[in-house]
């Protein structure tokens, strides 16, 4: 710090605390350390400095030197004590001084500050504090939200000062808080009004009018908290209390209302313009239940892949967003109960988001109870819901198959369209190697190991017209768990207008199955099954074309994919056939 910046800081807020020097708002001192000669102590506050502002040096007498940070306000010296012993910055015997003490000043080399008092201290480095819960309402369901009183007229310094004193350590976080909404604060969160706060608050009265003192008023502390408030205007934040799941919270109820209870959540969906939702989480269950509610929270619709997420051992966080929405969770495991709450949200209302999901994380409280497992609230019951929750779905489902003992899958180019991300079933990510438009042939790596039950031996001879064949697959997009097998016939080796390496084939499919191995009886894969083509002109049902074997495995082999070929083995049973296509065929997911 310059030693005008100095002069011009304490002429402008410090001058005027030099007559009220007492008690709370005594100038004082943090005493950090004492050393027996000069040299040592201008060693150990030019090494102060390095992590701390405010550093001062000055002689004790008898030979004795001092370095203490400060000047500040007695009130907030006590207070950035406790942090910077809290954050292991200073030696656990530092303690407050007075300027009594204090003879003349060797550090800074230049300056004397004893003449120049100084009221505020920067903020310490390290955590924040947690933001203590509100007290919550006990006597409603609902309880309003208290309101700020309106002061009648502003104060003097003096009993801004005084009045400023009666602020909880709550109150002192959330001023903080707001003049970093307005764009005037960016330092911790810890309730300390520091150097970094009082400038802040001088910078946020000279922007709006007011006498820069670096002490707010009541009316100023009210006007602050008024703009900061009034995002929050209309949305009805109230503290809620569901006995049955054992929560109490503050809601947005002009936004959301109870609609059910499906275990282990209590729904609350959306009832006005904005579609925002919340859920309660409510269960009994040990760390094995957290996890798994973790997982399967990511499967969930309403929690989109994209975002930031992190597992404790005894709780976890997720974020997921996407164009649609912002979902945001909290659960923590207690005494054997889980509790918690998601917050849905429309995207590109981010400052709103985040307010209420303060606020709702400051109010979040458990009560006794926790939601009956047995106990649904509803009689919808499907395979892609949870808990009465939609699954999140890929946008478009199709079937491969490995061709190399690697986990190398074939598939079909129509799974690939517009993806994001593709995966083998719901997780294991897979890259695009190969994208050969002119075959609609796709070959995908995984990103993890993976080692197939089975993998594709192609079959080199050609095959007879009207033999048996078999398509692998997966028609209804995974929905039963594990490949179908569809069985047909060989029609014809070139497709409708004689196109090579086209072959035409008779049996039913679904658009599920597009993609699938083609197998001959010997359990040989003669191609790879092409998505139905559209246009005007349909073709009947049991009309379907695969690409054949040779062009897959030159597709492969110009990528460095060594395929296998066997010689004819006999035929297979129908049931060894099946067992072969269910350990090679997959499911391919292509996500949004």
């Amino acid at each position: 710090m310059t030693r005008l910046f100095v002069a011009l800081f304490a002429a402008l807020f410090l001058v005027p605390f030099i007559a009220q020097a007492q008690s709370a708002d005594d100038v004082v001192w943090i005493q950090i350390e004492a050393q027996p000669n000069l040299a040592t102590a201008t060693q150990r506050a030019r090494a102060y400095g390095n992590t701390l502002e405010d550093v001062n040096g000055f002689s004790l007498g008898g030979g004795w030197y001092a370095i203490a940070v400060g000047p500040y306000l007695r009130s907030d010296a006590e207070q950035l004590l406790r942090g910077y012993l809290r954050d292991g910055l200073i030696p656990r015997d530092s303690y407050v001084q007075v300027s009594q003490r204090f003879r003349q000043q060797f550090w800074p080399v230049g300056v004397n500050v004893l003449n120049i008092p100084q009221t505020a201290p920067v903020e310490p480095s390290g955590t924040a504090a947690p933001v203590a819960p509100a007290e919550p309402a006990q006597t409603a369901e609902i309880t309003e939200q208290p309101q700020l009183p309106e002061p009648s007229a502003d104060e003097t310094q003096a009993e801004a000062r005084r009045n400023e004193r009666n602020l909880t350590q709550d109150d002192r976080e959330t001023l903080q808080v707001a003049l970093q909404w307005a764009g005037f604060y960016n330092s911790s969160i810890d309730g300390a009004f520091g150097r970094g706060t009082r400038q802040s608050m001088a910078d946020w009265q000279s922007a709006n009018g007011y006498e820069v003192t670096g002490v707010l008023t009541t009316l100023q502390r009210a006007a602050l908290l008024e703009k900061y408030n009034a995002v929050l205007d209309g949305l009805g934040l109230q503290l809620v209390r569901d006995a049955r799941a054992g929560i109490e919270i503050t809601m947005p109820t002009k936004l959301v209302s109870f609609a059910t209870y499906e275990p282990p959540f209590a729904q609350y969906n959306a009832t006005g313009d904005i579609n925002a939702r919340v859920l309660l989480i409510s269960q009994e269950g040990n760390q094995d239940t957290l996890f798994g509610l973790y997982d399967v929270m990511q499967t969930l619709a309403i929690v989109p892949p994209e975002g930031p997420r992190e597992r404790r051992s005894n709780r976890f966080e997720l974020i997921g967003e996407d164009g649609r929405i912002v979902s945001q969770t909290q659960a923590y495991l207690e005494d054997g109960q889980i509790k918690g709450f998601t917050l849905i949200w429309p995207a590109g209302d981010e400052d709103r988001r985040r307010r209420v999901f303060a606020e709702m994380t400051k109010s979040f409280t458990r009560l006794p109870g926790v939601l009956d497992a047995a106990a649904g609230g509803g009689d919808d019951q499907a395979i892609d819901l949870v808990s009465g929750l939609q699954i999140r779905l890929p946008k478009i489902s199709r079937s491969g198959f490995f061709v190399d003992g690697n986990g190398t899958v074939a598939t079909t180019i129509e799974a690939l369209q517009s993806c994001s991300r593709v995966t083998l079933d719901d997780d294991t990510e897979l890259d695009m190697i190969v994208n050969d438009t002119a075959s609609g042939i796709a070959l995908l790596k995984p990103r993890s190991p993976l080692a197939p039950i089975e993998v594709a031996n192609f079959n080199t001879v050609p095959p007879r017209l009207q033999s048996e064949i078999a398509v692998g697959g997966f028609p209804y997009a995974g929905v039963l768990g594990a490949a179908t097998v569809t069985f047909g016939a060989l029609a014809d080796v070139r497709g409708l207008q004689g196109e090579e390496n086209i072959a035409r084939l008779e049996l039913a499919t679904q658009a599920g199955d597009a993609g699938g191995p083609v197998f001959d009886s010997d359990g040989r894969v003669l191609g790879m099954l092409l998505p139905r083509a559209g246009g005007a002109q349909q073709l009947p049902d049991d009309v379907n074309f695969a690409v054949e074997s040779t062009a897959i495995a030159a597709v492969a082999q110009s990528a460095g994919i060594a395929v296998q070929t066997a010689a004819t083995t006999g035929s297979l049973k129908p049931q060894d056939l099946r067992e072969k296509a269910k350990g090679m065929t997959v499911l391919v997911n292509c996500w949004e």
